[in-house]
């Protein structure tokens, strides 16, 4: 009589389990992780302030695993401009962390959102390519002054891409970029 019922119970159950819903789990390529955001300072750098903003603004839409939102309270990144002998360069550890100074001569002889793009480029993670044509950001000024390019190409937005893939990059050793 027990096994009778514990059958009968157990069948009920089994019609009561039975229809199940379909549910769509998403593929793990459809996962999107979630930008990480550098926060930079462009005060230090008013005469320049649209021009970075314009470089910036360049980058936010050439990527999407990091984005740059102007926040002063919490900047990592910060620009200063002012005349130096070897005109503009980024000092960073490549993370996010660091500046960029943009030289008034150089401003001068170049395409300043070229500029800001560029050395924005070495923050992120990016190396120079002097040899590199003019659709490269990363050849900096060795196409010349008549090179207006401040975009980064496909290359470097995916070099970009992988460097942050994983999130924010641990902090490391900062160093002077010129170019």
């Amino acid at each position: 009589m027990i096994r009778k019922t514990f059958v009968s119970v157990a069948a009920g159950a089994a019609l009561v389990v039975a229809p199940m819903v379909a549910t769509t789990v998403p593929a793990a390529a459809d996962v999107t992780p979630q930008a990480v955001t550098v926060y930079y300072d462009a005060s230090g750098a008013p005469s320049f302030a649209s021009q970075i903003a314009a470089g910036v603004a360049n980058w936010n839409s050439s990527v999407s695993n990091v984005q740059l939102v102007e926040n002063p309270s919490a900047a990592t990144l910060d620009f200063y401009e002012g005349s130096d002998p070897s005109g503009s360069y980024a000092y960073t550890d490549g993370h996010g962390n660091g500046y960029v100074f943009i030289d008034y001569t150089q401003a001068e002889q170049y395409y300043t959102i070229r500029i800001t793009a560029h050395e924005t480029g070495h923050v992120l993670g990016l190396p120079d390519h002097y040899e590199g044509p003019c659709s490269e950001l990363m050849s900096g000024g060795g196409p010349g002054p008549s090179c207006t390019n401040a975009y980064p190409d496909d290359n470097e937005q995916a070099q970009v891409e992988q460097l942050w893939a994983n999130g924010k990059r641990s902090r490391g050793v900062m160093e002077r970029i010129d170019g």
